[in-house]
């Protein structure tokens, strides 16, 4: 399924988008394959894959430890599309994002790794350390290859570049919710709803809101505010590592909180 025809299917019912981010592989990639079809079967309408790498500089605590345990267990970024391969081949049609750094994409070349990615069954990619003015190539090559390059703002992106992002941006704009790296925060700030203020009256392009989102009360706030939905990571991923010696025992839990995330979506 296209990102565009997610987002009119929830228009058409009246709920916002839950996007669950998961880093493939960690603790390692069995666990990983259960957790997608758990969070898939919990309400997910997006999923954002990550590829584990060695200096997520986006990255809090949570997430550098989730990349290191991945990396440990030996992924690579073939063995991620590989994956994805595999979770078309079972079934799975939600749209997925390939999260990844600008380096691996440019070690491999852009127009090889993006038709690699197409082939996988990807329709996005999240590059977060690629600023839009260093983007023209990328942006070029992901149209050519039927992929979305979804751009992120921030509460400190100025005027001037907002409305250039703006003009750039495909398949939805990825708001970052916090003036920091990833992590779960108890409360959201009030900085996070004057950007979706700010970017909603630039563009009717569907709006996700990512970082530091940990509760349902999150999503409705953001979601009366004026967001087209939530990106949920580090939350899911600091319930799983607190029993990685049996991570499997922590999918119901994870199963509750993402139901929970999503009904939140529909108020």
């Amino acid at each position: 399924m296209e990102i565009e025809e997610k987002f009119e299917e929830l228009r058409k019912r009246g709920e916002g988008a839950l996007m669950p981010h998961v880093y493939f592989g960690d603790p390692s990639p069995e666990f990983s394959f259960k957790l997608i079809h758990t969070l898939v079967e919990s309400g997910a309408d997006l999923l954002e894959l990550g590829i584990p790498f060695s200096d997520p500089i986006a990255d809090g605590p949570t997430f550098i430890a989730a990349c290191e345990r991945a990396l440990s267990s030996g992924v690579t970024p073939p063995k991620c599309l590989e994956a994805i391969r595999e979770l078309r081949e079972e079934g799975l049609h939600l749209p997925i994002l390939l999260t990844t750094y600008y380096n691996l994409i440019f070690s491999k070349g852009l127009e090889e790794f993006c038709e690699e990615a197409k082939k996988a069954g990807v329709q996005g990619l999240i590059v977060p350390d690629l600023p839009v003015e260093e983007a023209g190539e990328l942006l070029r090559v992901t149209r050519k290859k039927g992929l979305h390059l979804i751009l992120q703002v921030a509460p400190t992106t100025s005027q001037k570049r907002l409305e250039r992002i703006v003009v750039e941006a495909s398949g939805f704009l990825y708001l970052i919710g916090v003036e920091g790296v990833t992590g779960a925060r108890e409360e959201l700030a009030s900085s996070t709803l004057e950007l979706v203020g700010r970017v909603r009256g630039l563009t009717s392009l569907p709006l996700l809101v990512g970082f530091g989102i940990s509760h349902p009360d999150h999503v409705r706030v953001l979601r009366r505010s004026g967001a087209d939905g939530c990106v949920v990571g580090s939350a899911i991923a600091r319930l799983y590592s607190e029993r990685l010696e049996e991570p499997e025992k922590t999918l119901p839990a994870i199963s509750r909180f993402v139901r929970s995330l999503k009904e939140a979506t529909k108020e």
